[in-house]
Formats: C-alpha cells, sequence, structure tokens
C-alpha cells in the first residue's frame, strides 16, 4: 500500500489507516527509501483532514486553542513564518513503557491516534514542524507529509528505548519537516550530543534555510535532551554541546537561530540558563505569554504516572532576539480541558503540548546585536 500511493480518498485512506508493523517495515525498507515525494501525487490537506475526521468520530471533539498576539507595532515585510515544536510521544513507549495509569489503553490505539496527530498539524499549518519521540517516521509521517509539500528529515536515537518493547515499530528520534515552496535547504546537520566527552544517546537535526520571500538565512534545530531527576549535569554538558554546535553553524550568531526541543528542563535548572545566558542572544518565545514576559508558562507536559501527578515545564522553543520577533504564539490547554485523568487522553495523543509561534525577522537585526 505504502509503494502505490495513488490521489484517491480510498488510497489515501489505505495510506492513513494501515500502519505497517515492525516486521513489515523491514519487508518494505527498500520501497520506503525508494519513494520520492516529486514522483508521489501531492495530497490535498482538506481531504486528509477529512479522512482523519472519519477514523475520529467517535473520539471527542478536539480542544480550541487560541492564538496570542504578540507583535509589537513594527512593521514586517514577508508573511510570517510559523514554528510547531511537539513532543508527540513514541507508540511504543506510550503503550509499552510510559505508565500513563489514568489512560485507557484504547486511547493509545495508534491508527486512531496517529489521526490525533495530524489533525493538530493540519490545524496549525506550521511551515517548519519539529517532533521528538518519533517512531513511525518511514510508515506514516514521511510519507504523508511529504506528499503535502514538506521537505523530510529524521534522525533516531543510536540505542532507542522503544526497541526494548516487544512489536515496536523501530528507534524514536527527533524529526524536521519545512514547507519546500517557503524555503530552500541550504545545509543540514544530524548532531548525536556528548557530555563529559562521550557520545550520547540524545540528537539533534540544524537545517540552514533560505526564506524564498525574503532571500534571508536562518537556521532550525531542533532536540530532545535526557530525561529523569538525576541527570541534570548530564543535561547540561549536553546542552554545552548543542549550543556549540549551533554557534559554528550559526557563524556565531550572525545567522539568525530557532531552537526548538524537548529538554526534559525546567526553568530551574542549569541548561536553561545555559541557554538563556548564551552568546547566541536567544530567548524562550513562550515566556511572552506571560505579563511582566519574563515567566515560562505553568506546564508544557501534565501526566499521571504510578509515582503520582507529574506537571513540568520542559518545553521550549528557543529564538535569536536580536534578528527575530514573535508576532504570536498558541496559548496552552486550560486545566479545565486537560481534565483530571490528565494526558495522553481520549481527546489529545501526547503527554506534551504543542508549542506553536509566528516569527518575522526585524528589519535591521544588526543594530540589535
Amino acid at each position: 500500500a505504502v509503494c502505490s500511493m495513488g490521489n484517491s480518498t480510498s488510497r489515501l485512506y489505505s495510506v492513513l489507516a494501515k500502519t505497517l508493523s515492525s516486521g513489515a517495515v523491514s519487508q518494505h525498507q527498500d520501497c520506503l527509501e525508494q519513494l520520492d515525494s516529486a514522483q508521489l501525487d501531492p495530497i490535498d490537506p482538506k481531504d486528509l483532514l477529512e479522512e482523519c475526521q472519519i477514523v475520529l468520530q467517535k473520539r471527542p471533539p478536539r480542544f480550541q486553542r487560541n492564538f496570542v498576539n504578540l507583535k509589537k507595532n513594527t512593521a514586517s515585510n514577508h508573511r510570517p513564518i510559523r514554528v510547531m515544536q511537539w513532543n508527540i510521544l513514541a507508540q511504543a513507549l506510550g503503550e509499552g513503557k510510559d505508565n500513563f495509569v489514568q489512560c485507557p489503553m484504547e486511547a493509545l490505539k495508534w491508527e486512531e491516534r496517529k489521526c490525533l496527530i495530524l489533525e493538530e498539524i493540519l490545524a496549525y499549518k506550521p511551515d517548519i514542524l519539529c517532533l521528538q519521540e518519533v517512531d513511525h517516521y518511514f510508515d506514516t509521517f514521511e510519507p504523508l507529509l511529504s506528499r503535502l509539500g514538506y521537505q523530510c528529515t529524521f534522525f533516531p536515537k543510536p540505542w532507542s528505548p522503544c526497541l526494548d518493547v516487544e512489536r515496536n515499530n523501530g528507534p524514536d528520534g527527533c524529526a524536521m519537516f519545512f514547507l519546500k515552496e517557503r524555503f530552500q535547504l541550504v545545509s543540514s546537520a544530524n548532531i548525536r550530543l556528548t557530555a563529559m566527552k562521550l557520545k550520547t544517546n540524545q540528537v539533534a537535526i540544524a537545517q540552514t534555510l533560505r526564506c524564498r520571500e525574503t532571500g534571508r538565512l536562518f537556521c532550525i534545530a531542533v532536540t530532545h535532551l535526557k530525561a529523569r531527576t538525576g541527570w541534570e549535569r548530564f543535561r547540561s554538558a549536553q546542552g554545552c554541546d548543542l549550543l556549540q554546535n549551533l554557534k559554528s553553524i550559526t557563524q556565531g550568531a550572525k545567522i539568525p537561530l530557532i531552537v526548538c526541543g524537548d529538554f526534559n528542563a525546567e526553568p530551574t535548572e542549569e541548561v536553561y540558563r545555559e541557554f538563556s545566558n548564551s552568546s547566541l542572544n536567544l530567548n524562550s518565545a513562550y515566556k511572552l505569554l506571560s505579563p511582566d514576559g519574563q515567566s515560562e508558562p505553568p506546564y508544557t507536559t501534565w501526566k499521571i504516572r504510578p509515582s503520582g501527578e507529574c506537571r513540568h515545564t520542559l518545553d521550549y522553543i528557543w529564538y535569536s532576539q536580536h534578528a527575530l520577533n514573535v508576532n504570536s504564539a498558541l496559548g496552552l490547554l486550560t486545566e479545565e480541558q486537560i481534565g483530571p485523568n490528565r494526558l495522553p487522553s481520549f481527546n489529545y495523543p501526547s503527554d506534551h503540548l504543542s508549542l506553536v509561534c509566528d516569527f518575522s525577522f526585524n528589519q535591521d537585526p544588526d543594530r540589535l546585536l
């Protein structure tokens, strides 16, 4: 089915409604690698959204979230660049390791959960999409998003915990997608993060893009740092390594930068301070939603595990504040919307909230350096 994707609704449905098993992924790997999005019929996003809604018709409707306008009275001569950051929850981890004690297993079924993920992406129409915990890249996200006009990149973790789960779909990793009609790829780097001079299991992707409308260059990066309490120094070392790589790629902040990620770190951690105080002059976009512009949201993940309730701010979109403006940011779900059983749920497919921001270039970035 994956090799013969046409443009009819029935064929589109067959792509959407079936997920290859781990065995099928290896069996069809040659076919998947040979897929050239230029040779495939494009998908109308409305058709894909309609197919998702058919699959989801027995589930509650998607939560309503509104954008908050943050733009100061500065004129922009180009369309904003919409960036979406999201840890989508690896399917193998959701079903096999994460122990969401208040979430029914039925809510985690991939056939429906992937449609909730796609519905969220289609609703916000990002120009650039940065995802973590992607373990269905080859059979779901790359085949579909490439046909929506995105250029797709995936970098798996070397020792993904998904591989420990029976009937897994391969390793999870970071993935980046950008609209080819809006951006041209200038350079791309897959970075395996180091800590204490040792290679770690965490990765990042950094791509330098040229905006076709303005001709301006900028760098977009996605990462997912080491999880769990007790690993704060390790995360700090990984953050330092990523910053060093990004300094080189951006020529010491000459090229504007946006960094999306699940940092697995609260704002009180050292790695957060490293990014805040970096010579790259970064600010965290979601701070701008607070009344004083200085405080992060109260949570970006909220779940219940056997050890108790976990409510943390771990996800960020960092940006070069001298070169970029944040025009707007997507408001977070309220506690009432999330509900007493927390995330994930029948309404929402991940334990992390998606973050979405609209950026524009400053007219005179050098003046602010």
